[in-house]
């Protein structure tokens, strides 16, 4: 077996973990950290939204020996607004310039033939109206509230309402810090952002619910034993998936990987760049909420109950007394209470007292 799945093994039994609820407030800060500064970024420099959203022009080229930067320079003086110019195969350009109108488009069309080179026929241009991005904007704030409330009920549902907030703020978390990265990056916003938004949801929302089903499983019956605590389980049930979230993530980063630093980065594909950033910056928000933020803040909301402040002096309590909690428990559930009235099945290794090891009902004299 290898090194990660002998690791992966002794994380799913226990044998070893990280206290990752414990320092919860450790990853509460860096994420509060993390959050500022992409609203900071989101409101000083702001979104550069693309030609679908704020309408313009689009002029074609498909074969001219201008550079990319001095055509830039051509379309900027000849219509007055900045220019995004992207390359098209091998010798094509393709050059955007925001809120023009049709009259300003034929003479910036008519201009940039002149200063390229190329006859006026050979560039194609196309008019894109507001009001379409307008639409896509819309319906995907639809979709994202839509989204959102059907993923609470069935959180609600399903497991409990603290797990459903822990979850929502999970994915706001991954959301806001998406979009503040774009706008520290100066990436354009285009459809094709909005459906990498709206893709990351999913992934985020993946293995929230994988280690919510692990911590509903191992909490069944908790108030009847005394040797873990809320907080202590769920720090077991991150631990016990946490090289299956590891997996999932980096299987899911290396294609994007690939569209945004082969795809974007050296094939210069603009639209590429769109789509994979939001995906490679989500999926990586998406993973650290899932473990850092999500499972210790249902922890937190748990706590607070009083049943759990009740188990948690008692546990101390008996901790207290000399009796720590066994070194190896089952990892499908991580207590095994005897002294306790209707204890759970212990299912797994457990070592055991020499003479409790010998079967029972057999007399301990010889044998005649």
């Amino acid at each position: 077996m290898s090194k990660l799945g002998t690791l992966g093994a002794r994380l799913h039994r226990g044998e070893i973990g990280y206290d990752f609820v414990g320092k919860r407030f450790i990853w509460y800060g860096i994420s509060i950290l993390i959050t500022i500064t992409a609203i900071l970024g989101l409101s000083v420099r702001g979104l550069n939204m693309g030609i679908e959203f704020e309408g313009g022009a689009v002029f074609t080229i498909d074969k001219t020996s201008v550079s990319v930067s001095q055509a830039e320079k051509y379309a900027e003086a000849a219509a007055g607004h900045d220019a995004i110019v992207q390359t098209l195969g091998k010798d094509g350009l393709r050059i955007q310039v925001a809120t023009i109108d049709t009259p300003t488009a034929d003479k910036v069309r008519k201009q940039l033939a002149a200063d390229l080179g190329v006859p006026e026929k050979d560039i194609t241009g196309e008019q894109v109206g507001p009001s379409w991005g307008d639409q896509v904007a819309n319906k995907a704030w639809q979709g994202l509230v839509i989204f959102m409330i059907l993923v609470v009920i069935y959180l609600a549902i399903a497991f409990e309402w603290r797990m459903a907030v822990a979850a929502l703020v999970a994915l706001i978390h991954d959301i806001t810090i998406t979009v503040g990265i774009y706008a520290l990056v100066g990436f354009e916003v285009t459809p094709g952002t909005v459906i990498g938004l709206l893709t990351i949801l999913g992934y985020s929302l993946y293995d929230t619910v994988v280690v919510f089903d692990s911590l509903k499983e191992q909490t069944k019956d908790i108030t009847k034993q005394t040797r873990y605590t809320y907080s202590e389980i769920a720090d077991r049930s991150i631990n016990g998936t946490l090289v299956r979230s590891i997996n999932t993530t980096v299987v899911a980063l290396l294609p994007v990987a690939g569209l945004l630093f082969i795809g974007g980065g050296v094939l210069g594909a603009g639209m590429l760049n769109d789509i994979s950033l939001s995906l490679f910056v989500g999926l990586a928000a998406g993973a650290y909420s899932s473990i850092f933020i999500a499972t210790p803040l249902v922890a937190d909301l748990k706590e607070r109950e009083p049943q759990m402040k009740a188990l948690k002096k008692r546990v101390l309590a008996k901790r207290a007394q000399g009796e720590s909690p066994v070194s190896q428990v089952s990892a499908e559930r991580p207590y095994d209470d005897e002294d306790d009235e209707a204890a759970p099945a212990v299912v797994g290794p457990r070592n055991q007292p020499a003479s409790r090891s010998r079967g029972r009902g057999r007399p301990s004299g010889k044998r005649r």
